[in-house]
């Protein structure tokens, strides 16, 4: 039999990260896959581009050819760039590949569930495991940028879950009821040398400019939080409607207590 796969949800500050690294250690022989990584599904963090548009980023930064070139993956007519993963103050370089991901509104609605059920319809792993790779970045994009409704999305995740059809896979949620406790402790983890706030701040921002930001005057932590909720709602409905035979929800004590890592497909369970 196919060895399952796993793809490890929850909100920003479940222990997401913690959580696939345990996983990662009980399951040794399996290949895991965070943010930012070249992922066979995922491609947060990402630029993808055609090959015409790749030899543009090379002419452009030459400093950084070498780097980048070690950093891209082809897959037919794209390459894809790790561009996160380039540590380096060449200006502008990071903002311009930013513009060539498929978040953030980049693409429209049509064009973006074209590439995603493309790449999960061609995908064929077995024995791997994913941070965030189905519902976090998918559906922020869908809720901030594309501006979808509830049912627009849980009818998207329908159609997603038909194009994955039989191949082998668990969803893991690590669900967060304490959501103030967990953005405050990540707030607190994800800091500079000198305790400056690094993430918090770019989360805001990402909030507050976004077209569903800006239309309903989403603001600050409160606004945050008002938004982790409304997600988080979306997700138990999609773990709990759409992929209730293929989904566990976990409770999330991340920097409260310890996790329980089920590493056996289970039903759904609170």
């Amino acid at each position: 039999m196919k060895r399952s796969n796993y793809f490890v949800e929850g909100l920003q500050g479940a222990g997401k990260t913690t959580f696939v690294r345990r996983l990662g250690e009980r399951l040794s022989d399996y290949q895991v896959f965070h943010e930012g990584d070249y992922s066979p599904v995922e491609l947060a963090w990402c630029a993808y581009v055609t090959e015409e548009e790749y030899r543009h980023v090379l002419n452009s930064y030459p400093s950084l050819r070498k780097e980048i070139m070690e950093k891209t993956v082809t897959e037919d007519d794209r390459r894809i760039i790790c561009y996160t993963q380039i540590l380096t103050d060449v200006a502008g370089f990071h903002k311009t590949l930013e513009k060539f991901e498929i978040y953030n509104g980049n693409l429209d609605k049509e064009s973006f569930e074209n590439v995603i059920f493309e790449r999960f319809g061609k995908w064929r792993g077995e024995g791997q495991i994913f941070e965030c790779s189905i519902f976090q970045n998918i559906i922020e994009n869908q809720m901030l940028y594309l501006m979808m409704e509830e049912e627009e999305i849980l009818d998207f995740y329908r159609r997603l879950k038909n194009v994955l059809g039989d191949k082998p896979y668990q969803i893991i949620y690590l669900d967060v009821e304490d959501i103030p406790g967990a953005i405050e402790v990540i707030r607190k983890e994800r800091a500079d040398e000198n305790g400056n706030e690094v993430w918090f701040p770019l989360m805001i921002k990402y909030l507050e400019e976004s077209p569903y930001g800006k239309k309903h005057g989403t603001m600050g932590l409160e606004g945050l939080l008002v938004h982790l909720e409304r997600r988080k709602a979306i997700e138990h409905r999609l773990m709990e409607e759409v992929f209730k035979e293929k989904g566990i929800i976990v409770k999330s004590f991340h920097g409260f207590g310890d996790f329980e890592v089920p590493i056996q497909p289970l039903p759904l369970s609170q």
